[in-house]
């Protein structure tokens, strides 16, 4: 008796937690789901736990999404494979709930469960699923049911397969808009499971229709199936098919519909052709990088480079770059911003003497840009122009705005600044960074903001990395610790940073004579703060001392000053200090 009890607990408690008034609790009972089946063993999940959760479709939508999520991976409690088609039920029932994420997250378990089903039970279970959701009454069932027929129908018999397709057919000519978006929506996916003559027959006319839908929140979601049907097609079909239906698409009367498009331009452009690029898209594209909708300016922008790689050089030259000389100036902050993310990518298609020409005066004016995200944006990709130009023209000319930009209000814009200087390091060489960036890597360990001096710290470990700690030793160190002698606390602060991360990338000669005296004589700083950074600093500063064979310095100066910072009146610089020595006795 007090076994059967037992036994029967696990599921008791999940009652009584999904049946609690509080969301939090239930919804952590359904997190929990998948120990309860552990601890009930596959019989009694399958008897017992799956019917009440079935039950239980009755709850809040965080609630429900959990379940839904959680079923997806819920097979091996019912015992594998053989039993999965059990979780179909729930997730039938949480497949046409109202809310959305509810419904998508159950379709997406759904399709992963089915693709592990037999054919058997794919015929058995899973079609009549999605015949009754594909019938349901309400549009949310509908809705569900056109994204489960891609993922099994390669699994099931000719003839079921055929079913699916007429079934498939009537979702998208449903007469609730939100059901024909779910059938374009899943159009593609569907299409490249069938055959190029079920594609031709049934699917093109099914595409078509949808392309030409009086909604435009249909339309919009067409461009895919276009993609994926062109994949299909020879180009001559392609040109014969569908090429009407994609100019339309390029000057639909909705803005939405001709930014999807836009946004896809590249991956439309590769599956129709080099014939139908050449002929049609060219015109298209500048019509899209011209339209009078900023989101659609923005989406082009994001391909231009991408689309010109297929086009020739000259083209490219008389047809795109006017566009994007207009996009440079463009009103919409957002536009700018993001041509400033890909204009690099016209350096190498342009090669040398056209960048030179037409390219660099455009960063030029980018980097000059009033949003300080069009300047980050364009910081951030100069790699790719340096591939191509070489980094003493690049430095000629984008040198005096990067210097500029260095000392930007926005602490962001010098964030990125910072971030690039070890790459461009590496390219301009020691001579040309000691004469033109040194000092404005120093002058960044006193800026006013703490994320700047942060990243002012690792820049120098980088470029000691880059340049050798010999570099180090002549030229930056010396700095760093001139600034632990500042009057200004934040100066002493940087200089603990700066070298407690230089010692990482250093030989032992210079641990031992410069940086060790050096975070030592700050250990008795009359700034807290100071001497907290301090403690933490010898920290790790110990393992370092013991690796590269200078112990002898654990015992003095090490030791002593640790001694006397265990002593301090500040608890947190105790703390550290205590930290350091239990590091030091290990």
């Amino acid at each position: 008796m007090a076994s059967e009890t037992q036994d029967l607990y696990p599921i008791a408690v999940l009652i009584d937690e999904l049946k609690h008034d509080d969301v939090a609790l239930r919804l952590a009972a359904i997190r929990r789901i998948s120990t309860i089946a552990l601890a009930l063993g596959a019989d009694r999940t399958r008897d017992e736990l799956i019917p009440f959760l079935d039950e239980s479709i009755d709850d809040e939508d965080e609630v429900l999404l959990a379940l839904a999520e959680e079923l997806g991976s819920f097979v091996e409690f019912v015992g594998g494979p053989p039993f999965a088609h059990l979780l179909l039920t729930p997730l039938e029932t949480l497949a046409a709930v109202e809310e959305t994420v509810v419904r998508e997250k159950a379709v997406e378990s759904t399709a992963k469960i089915g693709q592990i089903l037999s054919s058997a039970q794919i015929e058995e279970f899973y079609i009549p699923m999605v015949n009754r959701l594909s019938k349901g009454d309400w549009f949310t069932s509908r809705t569900s049911a056109c994204g489960l027929y891609a993922p099994i129908y390669h699994l099931a018999s000719a003839r079921t397969q055929e079913d699916l397709r007429a079934l498939y057919s009537t979702l998208c000519k449903d007469e609730t808009p939100m059901v024909r978006r779910a059938g374009a929506t899943n159009l593609a996916k569907l299409v490249k499971k069938l055959s190029k003559q079920h594609v031709v027959t049934e699917m093109f006319p099914l595409f078509s229709a949808l392309a030409q839908d009086e909604q435009d929140s249909v339309r919009l979601l067409t461009v895919e199936g276009l993609i994926s049907i062109a994949e299909v097609l020879s180009p001559e079909e392609t040109k014969a098919m569908l090429l009407n239906i994609l100019r339309s698409m390029c000057v639909d009367k909705s803005w939405r519909v001709r930014y999807m498009i836009a946004e896809k331009f590249v991956a439309v452009s590769k599956s129709v052709g080099a014939d139908i690029i050449k002929e049609d898209l060219i015109h298209a594209f500048v019509q899209v990088l011209k339209d009078n909708e900023a989101e659609v300016r923005t989406a082009a922008s994001t391909q231009a480079p991408g689309f010109s790689a297929m086009i020739d050089k000259e083209t490219v030259l008389r047809e795109i770059l006017p566009c994007i000389r207009d996009l440079v100036v463009d009103s919409s902050q957002h536009v700018r911003a993001a041509l400033a993310t890909e204009i690099s990518g016209f350096a190498p298609i342009l090669g040398k003497e056209n960048t030179i020409e037409h390219l660099l005066p455009l960063f030029l004016q980018l980097l000059k840009d009033e949003a300080s995200e069009v300047r980050l944006n364009i910081i951030s990709k100069l790699d790719k122009v340096n591939d191509v130009i070489g980094i003493e023209l690049l430095s000629q000319s984008l040198l005096p705005a990067i210097v500029e930009l260095a000392e930007d209000k926005q602490w962001r814009v010098r964030l990125a600044i910072i971030e690039n200087i070890p790459l461009l390091a590496s390219q301009l060489g020691v001579k040309f960074f000691d004469e033109k960036l040194g000092a404005l890597c120093m002058s960044w360990l006193g800026d006013c903001v703490f994320s700047i001096r942060e990243a002012a710290t690792t820049n120098l470990r980088k470029l000691t990395e880059v340049f050798g700690y010999d570099w180090a030793k002549q030229t930056i160190i010396p700095k760093v610790l001139a600034m632990g002698q500042h009057s200004n606390y934040l100066y002493r602060m940087t200089t603990i940073f700066a070298i407690t991360t230089l010692a990482h990338v250093v030989n032992g000669e210079v641990l031992k004579d410069l940086i060790v005296p050096t975070v030592t004589s700050l250990a008795t700083d009359p700034i807290p703060n100071i001497r907290f950074n301090v403690a933490k600093s010898m920290e790790e500063l110990v393992p370092l001392l013991k690796k590269t064979g200078l112990s002898g310095l654990l015992g003095d100066p090490i030791k002593p000053s640790l001694l006397k910072l265990s002593e301090d009146k500040d608890t947190d610089v105790r703390f550290f200090a205590n930290r350091a020595l239990a590091a030091l006795a290990a």
